[in-house]
């Protein structure tokens, strides 16, 4: 029996008014589990006008009773974690493991936001003239919009809505139509902690709903996750209808493997790095760079861990990567391996025709490896979104720093190598948001921020850390002065300071 998936608004589940649907499906078997309520432009405004009245307590409400109530959330998190990463693999098809890892990294953000009342304290300057106090304080900005993508269909909804909501705003939800039980699955968990209705809401949707919410007056911010085109569409519209936008794009991501690298550290890393979530993500290395003679011994070592990683659907346990989300995406995927070797690369594994037993109509496809992949070509210039692992050859580091920073995109990249002092250079002089050395995938903890450059950000603020909360709040001065209480009164003022 199909299941079917509606919206969460005013603190509650609200039918599918708009009479149209839209289909999930388990992308291990192919089959349709899921319709999903696809908004109208009026359940949209029905969403975003329940969290504008109630922003009017919500925004004046303590710090107490806020971080009481994540604190609450945090502990349901915690206890739900595996039914969360159930509906994750159901929908998004990435193993139980890999869910589960994302829903750990969202908790970390959730932590962050626990511990709101440290970066929500102000700044006091006393004395700057005659008895004249200046207070520097910040405040929430209002009714603020997560849009969010297919691959992490709870963690990065949890990049944004914690910190949104312990900053006093109130926040509207828009998932994924591809996999948005997890959504729900979170707004009964924030009910049940405690958030007062309306504070948080999900509206499913598709495009109709995302070009109102960006256009739409009562809505002041705008954080986006996905592609490039489209980061820079949200960027581009939402701020040209006054809000405030942060927009992370696409990404491919250089891994640079210097000659004095540990080998197998390297290949271990690429493996995992390349493959992992079957490359689903946008901190996914997808271009390896290697310097110097090591290039055929590391695409040796890749392919020999690559063909041992066991593919086959999420709820396996012995499975190592799951399907891709959809039937198209696979074909697409596909295509840039098809389309290598006319274009001068060289085609060590080709995983096109991969299929599971048993589950013969799902997305399936399997680890590619592409050498001597040249700038030029498609599964180099583009972000391809799947196992597909392209390894470029450099002569030397300056080479090689050179062919990264040539990218249209910034956002992670990473060095293997035993130097310390290239591994300085390489952070310093590289064009990226996130660098990791000796580390293939650089997501910072929760305390830091992320977020990348070029054409993988739209806007000035990162996600998470110090910029969440700096992207969810306004600062404010206060200038004050009282009088004494043994000053006489009377007299005329013509504004001008006393400071002496």
């Amino acid at each position: 029996m199909t299941k079917t998936v509606n919206h969460w608004i005013g603190g509650k589940t609200v039918e599918g008014a708009s009479g149209t649907w839209g289909p999930v499906t388990d992308p291990a078997t192919g089959a349709v589990t899921t319709r999903v309520a696809l908004a109208s432009v009026d359940e949209v405004d029905s969403a975003v006008a329940s969290a504008k009245a109630a922003f009017e307590t919500w925004g004046t409400s303590s710090l107490a009773q806020r971080t009481s109530i994540l604190f609450r959330f945090r502990a349901l998190l915690d206890a739900n974690r595996d039914a969360i990463a159930e509906l994750i693999t159901a929908e998004h098809g990435k193993v139980h493991s890999d869910a589960l890892g994302e829903v750990a990294r969202g908790l970390e953000i959730v932590d962050l936001a626990c511990g709101i009342t440290t970066q929500l304290k102000g700044e006091l300057s006393t004395q700057v003239s005659n008895r004249v106090d200046v207070a520097a304080i910040r405040q929430p900005v209002g009714v603020v919009v997560g849009i969010t993508p297919f691959n992490f269909p709870a963690m990065v909804p949890m990049w944004m809505f914690p910190l949104a909501i312990a900053c006093g705003n109130t926040f509207v939800l828009k998932p994924s139509e591809k996999d948005p039980s997890p959504a729900l699955k979170i707004a009964e968990l924030l009910a049940e902690a405690g958030l007062p209705d309306g504070v948080f809401n999900v509206v499913q949707g598709d495009k109709a709903a995302v070009d109102r919410l960006l256009e739409h007056p009562d809505v002041s911010a705008i954080s986006f996750v996905g592609s490039t085109p489209i980061a820079r569409h949200i960027h581009t519209t939402a701020s040209a209808n006054g809000k405030r936008v942060q927009a992370l794009g696409g990404a491919k991501n250089h891994m640079l493997v210097l000659p004095d690298a540990d080998l197998d550290a390297a290949a271990d890393a690429a493996v995992s790095a390349a493959y992992g979530s079957a490359g689903e993500r946008c901190m996914a290395i997808s271009a390896v760079v290697a310097v110097g003679a090591v290039g055929d011994e590391l695409v040796d070592k890749i392919r020999e861990r690559a063909e041992k990683i066991k593919i086959g659907p999420g709820n396996d346990p012995t499975s190592e990567m799951g399907p891709l989300i959809t039937k198209a995406h696979r074909d697409k995927v596909a295509s840039y391996v098809h389309g290598a070797a006319g274009q001068g690369a060289e085609v060590v594994l080709d995983g096109t025709g991969h299929t599971v037993d048993g589950y013969e109509d799902g997305h399936w496809i399997g680890l590619s490896l592409l050498d001597k992949v040249s700038t030029d070509s498609d599964a180099y210039r583009d972000e391809i979104f799947g196992p597909v692992l392209c390894v470029l050859r450099a002569d030397t580091y300056e080479e090689g720093l050179a062919l990264i920073n040539a990218s249209p995109f910034g956002n992670g990249t990473a060095i293997f190598t035993r130097d310390g002092g290239a591994a300085r250079r390489f952070q310093l002089e590289v064009q990226a948001g996130m660098v990791g050395v000796n580390v293939p995938i650089p997501v910072p903890v929760g305390y830091h921020s992320f977020g990348g450059w070029k054409d993988s950000l739209f806007g000035d603020l990162h996600v998470y850390g110090n910029d969440g909360v700096q992207f969810y709040t306004r600062g404010k001065v206060v200038t004050t002065r009282w009088p004494d209480p043994s000053e006489p009164h009377g007299g005329v003022d013509l504004g001008f300071p006393r400071n002496h």
